[in-house]
């Protein structure tokens, strides 16, 4: 315990032959990164400038776009940097604020598609009660629900982590996350396993009222041809979308976990970065082709653009 010391900066992984290939690892991120912008983005605004769209499955659509590019902002302009700096480090309150960044955007993304299960149910099972259920006021609380709950978890966990005194400085990871902070320490993580495992738990459940939603959903569908086609239409991007983080977190999970020195580099940067990468792309351009309105309205924004 007496050689225990405080360290102010944290080492990072540096990807492989990063200085051989630095610029195109910065070419290749920056692209993913401004394109992640742009879809999200365009979605958004759309929605947000389309009154056609101020309906509560669109709502939540936008909340999730938002999200993802909050969520971009804590992972891509530091490893740009880090890529064109050839300087892997990153100093104790970045790392812990990058760590806030990206996993209370992660878990946001989590609740978010939970209040879309939830939408999608009512819609399709409780048609006559949609818009009592799901009111403007309803919808605020949702929304409020899908970013408090996350970032109230990230500050306990911070907190927690923040406590422990730290034995080593090297984090075997191309961002920072909590699991791997708490590795550091030479102290007993007992609590922060503990909160941990209540944490993933109740998110656990979430997923669960996820899938227990759609199988009612599926039930439901059979009695009646328009609820097959409007479930088709609007419940399948969605449990892609399910899906899609489903993997993205057990794959963070196997990685942050269960990592090992024995597993390729390239597939542990892989595990590390599906979820910042996968999601973020995809879900804006699935729900744009896959739900009629939105494709209807993204079509015509394009169209004015090129008149312009």
């Amino acid at each position: 315990m007496d050689n225990i010391t405080s360290f102010p900066i944290y080492t990072l992984m540096e990807p492989r032959d990063s200085k051989l290939y630095r610029h195109i690892y910065f070419t290749c991120f920056l692209v993913l990164y401004i394109m992640i912008l742009l879809v999200n983005t365009w979605v958004s605004v759309v929605i947000v400038l389309e009154k056609a769209l101020h309906e509560p499955m669109y709502i939540f659509l936008c909340n999730l776009c938002v999200n993802d590019i909050y969520g971009a902002a804590g992972f891509y302009p530091k490893f740009l940097h880090d890529l064109m700096m050839n300087s892997f480090v990153i100093s104790s309150y970045m790392c812990a604020f990058q760590t806030f960044v990206i996993y209370s955007s992660i878990l946001c993304d989590c609740t978010t598609v939970t209040v879309m299960a939830y939408d999608r149910y009512v819609a399709i099972c409780q048609p006559l009660d949609y818009h009592t259920k799901l009111n403007k006021f309803t919808c605020s609380i949702l929304i409020s629900f899908c970013w408090i709950l996350p970032f109230v978890y990230l500050l306990i966990v911070l907190v927690l982590s923040n406590r422990l005194k730290l034995c080593k400085y090297h984090i075997n990871k191309l961002y920072c996350d909590n699991w791997s902070m708490v590795k550091l320490s030479c102290e007993s993580t007992i609590i922060n396993n503990v909160y941990g495992l209540i944490v993933m738990s109740f998110y656990s459940c979430l997923v669960g009222f996820i899938f227990l939603s759609y199988i009612k959903l599926i039930i439901a569908c059979k009695a009646s041809l328009e609820c097959r086609k409007k479930f088709w239409q609007t419940c399948v991007p969605h449990l892609f979308t399910v899906m899609n983080y489903v993997v993205a977190l057990v794959f963070d999970a196997m990685y942050s976990r269960y990592g090992s020195s024995n597993v390729s580099e390239y597939l542990q940067n892989f595990l590390a970065l599906e979820m910042l990468i996968v999601p973020p792309l995809v879900n804006p351009v699935v729900y744009g082709l896959k739900l009629q309105e939105v494709r209807k309205r993204l079509l015509k924004s394009f169209i004015n653009i090129r008149k312009q």
